[in-house]
């Protein structure tokens, strides 16, 4: 764990002190200076985690010193020493990118605290810069969304296999999101510049697959009037995906296990053999191992395509996703609806976290579509909500329960803030919307309240 280094700006000395020695005894590193213009040198010269700055200080300010850090490097965090007379300064100061305040006289343990969370909010703000040019230059898993850990298994498998050329089989449910796998796999292979070729073996009747798969020369079979390239064809060089080849037929089975085999085939009704560049994902939501002892899918194809298996979770299993994918989706529709819905009541949130998810996360997007395009702005609520969700009963929130942590985990903070957001939602609710009121429900001074607004974009 690396030294915390924090800068301390504070004109009066015995106060310097005092501060100094109490981080010192937390285990950071504390550089202590008398005025703004000296700490304006310090902070060039010396790289800090965390200024602490007292407001009034002669010659140069604390307002003055946060605008010089922050145009330094905008990132970094800056906490106020203000009086109770200068309250007003300091949230203008927090406007101006102040992370928080603290008032004279200084108590060790509020010190510790605002420390604390100014430090955890650091951490995590530099963790998703990293996460997200990690993903942007390297990985980009374009609509994958979920922070759980099953799925950030499922980011690991994703970003293994890319590199290599081995036949990958996608399980999952329905709507888990197999096809955005397949595309991730892809777009970060070496194959990325060439086509990616989908085909729902599902849905094409098994007299047309063949043809559709493998092309078919004119005269072929009645109604072929023309010759037609197949998808294997039009994949060359890149992927084909293979989606629910579990329904695929036995005869077609043997076929494509001659493409892996072999890296060739013909069309239907031709003589040229025509060699296979292309990689294989397939995609199911039944369980092959079975299928194969039932006689149902081949063996010799299963042990073929079942390389490397990855297994996307059912959304009920990742419920701590579905915050995430409720903003995700409520931006997404919000922009294309043009509509200006918030989020979820508490209670709305409830229902939502209890209700099972058949569906998975198709079934979640389709229903925050259709509760976007039903109302213009505002929060959703629970009499918005469909029967079928409505249906599980009202009870004790997953979101905020304390006592039943799934057994993938938490995202810790993601949850602390939901619970924070959801409070101060339930407090304007129960007021009418009246700040000074819904503050007093919470035990928040009205400032700390309206500042916490604005952190979560409640207006």
């Amino acid at each position: 764990m690396k030294n915390i280094r924090i800068l301390i700006a504070e004109d009066n000395e015995l106060s310097r002190d005092n501060l100094s020695e109490l981080l010192r005894s937390y285990g950071y590193e504390v550089k202590g200076v008398g005025d703004g213009r000296q700490a304006m040198d310090v902070f060039i010269d010396g790289k800090f985690d965390l200024v602490i700055t007292d407001l009034k200080m002669p010659h140069v300010d604390g307002l003055h010193l946060l605008k010089f850090v922050k145009e330094v490097n905008p990132e970094s965090i800056v906490i106020m020493i203000t009086g109770y007379g200068t309250v007003n300064s300091a949230v203008e100061a927090m406007k101006l990118g102040a992370f928080d305040y603290i008032t004279k006289p200084l108590k060790d343990d509020i010190v510790k605290l605002t420390i604390d969370r100014a430090l955890s909010f650091a951490k995590l703000k530099e963790e998703n810069i990293t996460l997200k040019d990690h993903l942007k230059k390297k990985y980009d898993f374009g609509k994958i969304i979920g922070f759980s850990d099953n799925m950030r298994k499922v980011f690991d498998n994703i970003e293994k296999v890319a590199s290599s050329d081995s036949t990958v089989v996608i399980y999952g449910e329905s709507g888990t999101g197999k096809e955005l796998v397949a595309r991730a796999i892809h777009f970060n292979s070496d194959r990325r510049s060439f086509p990616l070729v989908p085909v729902n073996c599902g849905a094409i009747p098994e007299e047309l697959l063949e043809s559709e798969l493998f092309g078919h020369e004119k005269g072929a079979f009645t109604g072929a009037i023309k010759s037609r390239v197949g998808r294997f064809e039009l994949a060359q060089g890149g992927t084909i995906f293979l989606d629910e080849i579990g329904d695929m037929s036995p005869a077609l089975q043997v076929k494509v296990l001659r493409v892996i085999q072999e890296k060739q085939f013909e069309r239907i009704g031709g003589v040229k053999t025509i060699n296979a560049d292309v990689r294989i994902i397939c995609a199911t939501n039944q369980d092959l191992e079975k299928a194969v002892e039932e006689k149902r899918f081949r063996e010799d194809l299963f042990y073929r395509i079942n390389v490397i298996p990855i297994t996307l979770p059912p959304l009920r299993d990742r419920k701590m996703d579905i915050p995430v994918l409720v903003n995700h989706f409520l931006q997404k529709f919000n922009k294309l609806k043009k509509k200006n819905v918030k989020g979820l009541t508490p209670e709305a949130a409830n229902y939502m976290m209890r209700y099972s998810w058949p569906g998975n996360v198709r079934e979640l997007e389709n229903l925050i579509e259709m509760l976007v395009v039903m109302r213009e702005d505002g929060m959703i609520k629970v009499d918005d909500l469909p029967p079928k969700i409505l249906s599980v009963g009202k009870g004790k929130s997953e979101v905020l329960s304390v006592t039943d942590i799934p057994e993938d985990g938490i995202e810790y903070n993601g949850v602390v803030d939901q619970f924070e957001k959801d409070l101060l939602l339930k407090a304007l609710e129960k007021t009418g919307g009246v700040k000074n009121r819904a503050a007093k429900l919470l035990n928040l001074n009205r400032t700390t309240f309206v500042e916490k607004l604005k952190r979560f974009n409640i207006s």
